[in-house]
């Protein structure tokens, strides 16, 4: 982890903190079922990280078909309720929030997620006060991830350099965006990783959230 001091920690949501994937898989391959494509695992391997507005055209493509306009908050509309009952945190990430307060380190989150989806990830998880007034939604901003935008508005709102920023991420598109922002970037990979590009060599690799505090406290300088 060379490279400037550390003085921000930007973390993913969906798959760093939050286990809501399976959740969204599912409601994706349900949704892929419904227009007769039997989506594969490594199809939705490669459309996780994606936010709805992003899928849209993948999926026109894919179905040759145009979609409703509305389809992305359509689709947003029926996820919120399933989060809201069956998201959970994932393991050790209160404690790693808390790690890294006590380390004297400033944390944002970066999603693709909307506000409403994130809101409702965090209360239900009891992570809401300890990322209040920290979150950053895609929607925020002009491009979703792999776009750098939503994390160089996280390290502007803590009057940061990209450099003294590490991002930790779980997807070849979120870890393509902090690349794309000039920010070091730590994969979560609890399952292990794959390199689907060939790529986006990430700067760590780490399989549990307790592996993180020790890197940023070895990046602080």
């Amino acid at each position: 982890m060379t490279g400037q001091a550390l003085r921000l920690v930007i973390f993913d949501c969906d798959g760093v903190l939050i286990d809501s994937e399976p959740l969204s898989q599912k409601m994706l391959a349900d949704e892929a079922a419904s227009y007769g494509w039997a989506m594969t695992e490594a199809e939705m391997h490669g459309l996780t990280g994606l936010n709805w507005s992003a899928l849209k055209p993948i999926f026109e493509a894919r179905l040759d078909r145009v979609l409703p306009a509305d389809w992305p908050t359509t689709m947003q509309s029926r996820l919120i309720p399933l989060l809201a009952a069956g998201a959970t945190a994932m393991p050790g990430a209160a404690e790693l929030l808390r790690a890294t307060a006590a380390l004297g380190l400033p944390y944002r989150v970066a999603s693709n997620s909307s506000h409403q989806e994130m809101d409702q990830k965090f209360a239900v998880t009891g992570l809401l006060p300890l990322v209040r007034g920290r979150v950053h939604s895609a929607r925020d901003v002009a491009r979703s991830k792999p776009a750098p935008d939503v994390f160089l508005a996280a390290a502007a709102a803590e009057g940061v350099s990209p450099e003294e920023c590490i991002v930790v991420e779980d997807s070849v598109p979120g870890i393509a965006a902090a690349h794309a922002a000039g920010m070091r970037v730590i994969a979560y990979a609890p399952h292990g990783y794959v390199d689907a590009e060939g790529i986006l060599a990430p700067h760590g690799v780490v399989r549990s959230l307790a592996d993180l505090p020790p890197l940023f406290e070895a990046a602080l300088g």
